[in-house]
């Protein structure tokens, strides 16, 4: 039987992603972008929308990370073998890389959602033994190598993708741009409207982008520029060749470097962020553009602990397809949150000793931290004054646990860690603290579901969403963040959660430091330690007034009536 067969006879939408998490042991995924793009397809799955999945097969993972005895980071490689879960499609396609046929096949993995409905992910793959060495290491490494190979991994994602769809059967209606790493499909999708000498004007272009543009939409993930691939046109010539007109490609990714992220806006008829703050600020980045917003969600039933999905699945049944019914959740009773709390606080208890051999005790709070360890992600901003810190944990004990990898090639992430290992060291009198390594799909969902407050201290405003929040916030977990992307919208102070600094202001290392103890100090753990009945009602209230609505059910039905149906 085709295994294709219950999967072409539809018209889809491709949902182009670098990486996709489509569970935490196959390693196709790196951090929150390819979290987001497995929450997207399981909610699909769930609703019953007609979407394909394309992404690459990344046969040596992102990276393992171990935390050696000088607290650097190490990484290895995490290879997997499609073969052991998947099967393999019978079509084969070729790229035109560097003056050659690169050859591309495909593996089929199938996410099923709450009805047995089932979205299709097609996973590209270069090994192929038709190919060179080189060429078969295309899809090996997620981000890495250098500038050359990345853009001949994205050149197999976007112009591969494209024509494996075609390939494989697949009627597609809508395209998907998943940030910019897939935007060559764009340019695929040019190729095919090319028009000849004889149909073309004087002054117009040979390309029809119009019709590209009706094709396509674009969601950007990031305000950082520097996050956004660029090519410099010298690679783009040597990879590509004649396969475009790098003249008329220029009008489109701009004029200096071949910018992704330009050319998805530019061949796009609708393009969006991922907070209202985050469009907000793109709108500024790139003015003349109208970008939307749809504020990102996360899966639910993936990112709900056993002890809080049996309590919904107990008191709210619908839950897991109708996640609104949390509203509800203030209807719960107190003791029962807090019983489903102990036990998720437990495993991760559990967890942090066999990693760490570090002891936590389950009466006193845990702050948790975790994120890719990065600069403008702060992770240090709780251990800027160490004595205030300690003189907190005096007053009231507190234990910290963080987890989160560096980039390999991201120097100063790298230096954070080591820095946060020596902090840990300097707190050990007052505060038991532990760094959990090798940060995953299974330890995320751990720590949001077992801390009992959940620390997110991104540098204004380049947070352009961010999502371990709203799984904690299912969790019942409390957040104390800085008021970017979607705590921006989240946080009703006292209530769900408390905010770092100012949303008007914005602020500095130092006040945002500052704000951090304050809250600490004369909110948070006072409200922990004397007033237990009041922080289970923030729990309810953060379950009703965050889990309910920032989740991928609601952000999937915006995506179908405001993106997908135009």
């Amino acid at each position: 039987m085709n295994p294709l067969e219950s999967f072409v006879h539809v018209p889809r939408i491709a949902y182009f992603s670098m990486e996709i998490a489509l569970c935490s042991e196959i390693p196709t995924y790196a951090g929150g972008l390819g979290v987001l793009a497995g929450d997207t397809l399981r909610a699909s799955a769930d609703l019953e929308l007609p979407l394909v999945g394309v992404t690459l097969v990344s046969r040596n993972g992102y990276f393992r990370q171990e935390i050696d005895a000088q607290h650097r980071q190490c990484e290895y490689s995490e290879p997997w073998d499609p073969e052991r879960r998947m099967p393999l499609l019978g079509a084969k396609i070729a790229v035109p890389i560097e003056g050659r046929d690169v050859w591309v096949q495909a593996w089929l993995y199938e996410l099923e959602g709450l009805t047995g409905y089932k979205v299709p992910v097609i996973i590209l793959d270069t090994n192929v033994v038709d190919n060179s060495d080189a060429d078969r290491e295309i899809t090996d490494s997620l981000y890495g190598g250098d500038e050359a190979y990345r853009m001949k991994q994205e050149v197999v994602l976007g112009i591969g993708g494209a024509r494996m769809l075609h390939a494989l059967g697949f009627e597609v209606h809508t395209f998907h741009i998943n940030e910019g790493h897939s935007a060559f499909l764009a340019l695929e999708l040019l190729w095919r409207f090319e028009r000849t000498k004889e149909e073309v004007g004087p002054g117009e272009s040979i390309y029809d982008a119009g019709s590209v543009r009706e094709l396509c939409l674009f969601t950007t993930h990031t305000p950082v520029d520097s996050a956004h691939d660029q090519f410099s046109y010298d690679l783009v010539a040597r990879v590509l060749g004649n396969f475009v007109d790098i003249t008329e490609i220029k009008q489109l990714a701009g004029t200096d470097r071949l910018n992704m992220t330009r050319l998805a806006m530019n061949l796009s008829s609708y393009v969006n962020g991922v907070a209202k703050s985050h469009a907000a600020v793109s709108n500024s980045m790139y003015p003349g553009h109208r970008i939307h917003a749809i504020t990102n969600g996360i899966h639910g039933p993936t990112w709900t602990c056993p002890s809080f999905a049996k309590l919904y699945d107990a008191h709210l049944p619908q839950w897991r397809h109708e996640p609104e019914i949390l509203v509800r959740a203030d209807q719960i009773p107190d003791e029962e949150i807090w019983k489903a709390h102990k036990e998720a606080k437990q495993e991760l208890i559990k967890r942090v000793n066999t990693l760490t051999g570090v002891q936590l005790d389950p009466d006193l709070p845990i702050i948790g931290f975790a994120r890719r360890m990065t600069s403008y992600k702060r992770p240090h901003l709780l251990f800027s004054d160490i004595k205030r810190l300690s003189a907190i944990a005096r007053k009231y004990p507190v234990q910290v646990v963080l987890a989160g990898k560096a980039h390999p090639q991201d120097g100063p992430g790298k230096k954070l860690i080591e820095s946060i290992h020596r902090y840990l060291t300097d707190l050990e009198e007052t505060v038991t603290s532990a760094y959990l390594p090798d940060y995953n799909m299974e330890l995320a969902l751990e720590m949001t579901a077992g801390a009992d407050i959940w620390l997110n201290t991104p540098l204004r405003p380049l947070e352009a969403s961010g999502t371990s929040g709203m799984k904690a916030a299912v969790n019942g977990v409390l957040n104390l963040g800085v008021l970017d992307g979607w705590w921006l919208e989240a946080c009703i102070e006292g209530v769900t959660g408390w905010a770092i600094g100012s949303a008007v202001t914005g602020g500095t290392d130092e006040t945002d430091a500052k704000s951090v103890y304050d809250k600490l100090e004369h909110t948070v753990l006072p409200l922990y330690y004397n007033d237990h009945a009041a922080w289970i009602w923030m729990m309810k209230s953060t379950i009703s007034k965050i889990a309910y609505y920032f989740n991928s059910h609601r952000m999937m039905r915006r995506y179908a009536t405001e993106a997908y149906i135009r």
